[in-house]
Protein backbone atom coordinates (compact mmCIF):
# COMPACT_ATOMS: atom_id res chain seq x y z
CA UNK A 1 0.00 0.00 0.00
CA UNK A 2 1.42 3.30 -0.48
CA UNK A 3 0.18 6.73 1.54
CA UNK A 4 -0.41 10.46 1.19
CA UNK A 5 -0.68 12.20 4.41
CA UNK A 6 -1.25 16.08 4.37
CA UNK A 7 -1.28 18.51 7.80
CA UNK A 8 -2.59 21.80 8.35
CA UNK A 9 -3.27 24.41 10.95
CA UNK A 10 -6.58 25.92 10.28
CA UNK A 11 -8.42 28.67 12.76
CA UNK A 12 -11.49 27.31 13.11
CA UNK A 13 -12.65 25.54 15.94
CA UNK A 14 -12.79 21.46 15.70
CA UNK A 15 -16.81 21.44 15.63
CA UNK A 16 -16.37 23.57 12.65
CA UNK A 17 -14.19 21.29 11.07
CA UNK A 18 -15.68 18.33 11.90
CA UNK A 19 -19.18 19.99 10.48
CA UNK A 20 -17.96 21.12 7.30
CA UNK A 21 -15.92 17.62 6.66
CA UNK A 22 -19.23 15.39 7.33
CA UNK A 23 -21.13 17.81 5.11
CA UNK A 24 -19.95 15.58 2.12
CA UNK A 25 -21.04 17.15 -1.22
CA UNK A 26 -19.50 20.74 -0.33
CA UNK A 27 -16.31 19.11 1.06
CA UNK A 28 -15.49 16.84 -2.06
CA UNK A 29 -16.17 19.33 -4.32
CA UNK A 30 -13.84 21.50 -2.23
CA UNK A 31 -11.18 18.89 -3.67
CA UNK A 32 -11.54 19.79 -7.13
CA UNK A 33 -13.23 16.98 -8.49
CA UNK A 34 -15.20 16.89 -11.63
CA UNK A 35 -18.53 15.48 -10.97
CA UNK A 36 -19.80 14.71 -6.66
CA UNK A 37 -22.63 12.49 -6.47
CA UNK A 38 -23.83 12.05 -2.95
CA UNK A 39 -26.94 9.70 -2.19
CA UNK A 40 -29.81 10.35 -0.24
CA UNK A 41 -28.68 8.56 2.39
CA UNK A 42 -25.25 10.85 2.52
CA UNK A 43 -23.51 7.57 3.38
CA UNK A 44 -22.37 6.83 -0.13
CA UNK A 45 -20.91 9.03 -3.26
CA UNK A 46 -19.89 8.68 -6.10
CA UNK A 47 -16.71 10.68 -7.03
CA UNK A 48 -15.30 11.17 -11.07
CA UNK A 49 -12.43 12.94 -12.08
CA UNK A 50 -10.34 13.23 -15.08
CA UNK A 51 -6.39 13.33 -15.14
CA UNK A 52 -4.28 13.50 -18.51
CA UNK A 53 -5.93 11.36 -20.59
CA UNK A 54 -7.79 9.15 -17.73
CA UNK A 55 -11.06 9.17 -16.40
CA UNK A 56 -11.71 7.80 -12.95
CA UNK A 57 -14.90 7.00 -11.26
CA UNK A 58 -14.92 6.00 -7.25
CA UNK A 59 -17.68 4.96 -5.80
CA UNK A 60 -16.66 5.17 -1.84
CA UNK A 61 -18.51 5.00 1.12
CA UNK A 62 -18.77 6.86 5.03
CA UNK A 63 -16.38 4.31 7.12
CA UNK A 64 -16.35 3.89 11.03
CA UNK A 65 -13.22 4.93 12.46
CA UNK A 66 -12.87 5.51 15.56
CA UNK A 67 -9.63 7.21 15.51
CA UNK A 68 -10.80 9.72 12.76
CA UNK A 69 -13.15 12.75 12.60
CA UNK A 70 -14.18 11.45 8.98
CA UNK A 71 -13.61 8.41 7.01
CA UNK A 72 -14.52 6.88 4.00
CA UNK A 73 -13.16 3.78 1.67
CA UNK A 74 -13.57 2.51 -1.81
CA UNK A 75 -16.71 0.54 -2.80
CA UNK A 76 -15.60 0.44 -6.55
CA UNK A 77 -13.33 1.98 -8.51
CA UNK A 78 -9.49 1.83 -9.79
CA UNK A 79 -7.78 0.98 -6.51
CA UNK A 80 -7.52 -2.66 -5.25
CA UNK A 81 -7.79 -0.91 -1.97
CA UNK A 82 -8.50 2.95 -0.77
CA UNK A 83 -9.59 4.30 1.92
CA UNK A 84 -8.74 8.17 3.54
CA UNK A 85 -9.09 9.44 7.06
CA UNK A 86 -9.25 12.81 8.43
CA UNK A 87 -8.09 13.32 12.04
CA UNK A 88 -8.80 16.50 13.91
CA UNK A 89 -7.40 17.81 16.91
CA UNK A 90 -7.88 21.00 18.80
CA UNK A 91 -4.97 23.42 18.93
CA UNK A 92 -3.71 26.97 20.32
CA UNK A 93 -5.97 28.71 17.87
CA UNK A 94 -7.96 26.63 16.25
CA UNK A 95 -7.13 22.83 14.94
CA UNK A 96 -4.68 20.93 13.31
CA UNK A 97 -6.00 18.47 10.95
CA UNK A 98 -4.17 15.61 9.11
CA UNK A 99 -5.45 13.55 6.34
CA UNK A 100 -4.40 10.11 5.24
CA UNK A 101 -5.05 8.26 2.08
CA UNK A 102 -3.84 5.05 1.74
CA UNK A 103 -4.53 2.94 -1.73
CA UNK A 104 -2.87 0.10 -4.01
CA UNK A 105 -3.75 0.71 -7.78
CA UNK A 106 -5.27 -2.43 -9.49
CA UNK A 107 -2.27 -3.96 -11.67
CA UNK A 108 -4.68 -2.81 -15.10
CA UNK A 109 -4.40 0.92 -14.00
CA UNK A 110 -0.48 0.55 -13.29
CA UNK A 111 1.86 1.99 -16.47
CA UNK A 112 3.85 5.12 -17.65
CA UNK A 113 0.14 7.21 -17.55
CA UNK A 114 -1.04 6.33 -14.68
CA UNK A 115 1.21 5.24 -11.95
CA UNK A 116 1.58 5.32 -7.95
CA UNK A 117 3.21 8.44 -8.59
CA UNK A 118 0.50 10.18 -10.32
CA UNK A 119 -1.98 8.97 -7.67
CA UNK A 120 0.25 10.81 -4.85
CA UNK A 121 0.68 13.71 -6.94
CA UNK A 122 -2.86 14.25 -7.46
CA UNK A 123 -4.10 13.33 -4.07
CA UNK A 124 -1.77 15.60 -2.38
CA UNK A 125 -3.48 18.34 -4.86
CA UNK A 126 -7.10 17.51 -3.62
CA UNK A 127 -5.89 17.37 -0.15
CA UNK A 128 -4.28 20.98 -0.11
CA UNK A 129 -7.86 21.91 -1.81
CA UNK A 130 -9.76 20.58 0.82
CA UNK A 131 -7.58 22.17 3.21
CA UNK A 132 -7.80 25.60 1.76
CA UNK A 133 -11.45 25.41 2.03
CA UNK A 134 -11.51 24.69 5.75
CA UNK A 135 -9.15 27.48 6.28
CA UNK A 136 -11.99 29.53 5.24
CA UNK A 137 -14.46 28.69 7.74
CA UNK A 138 -14.98 30.91 10.85
CA UNK A 139 -14.69 30.47 14.77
Amino acid sequence: MESVTVSRHVAADPERVRAAMTDVGPFMRAAGFDEVHVADDGETFTLVNRVGVVEIELELAVADRPDAAFAYEQRDGIFREMWTAYRVEEADGGTDVTATTEYEVAAKFVGPIFDGTVVKRQRRKELDAQFDYLAELEG
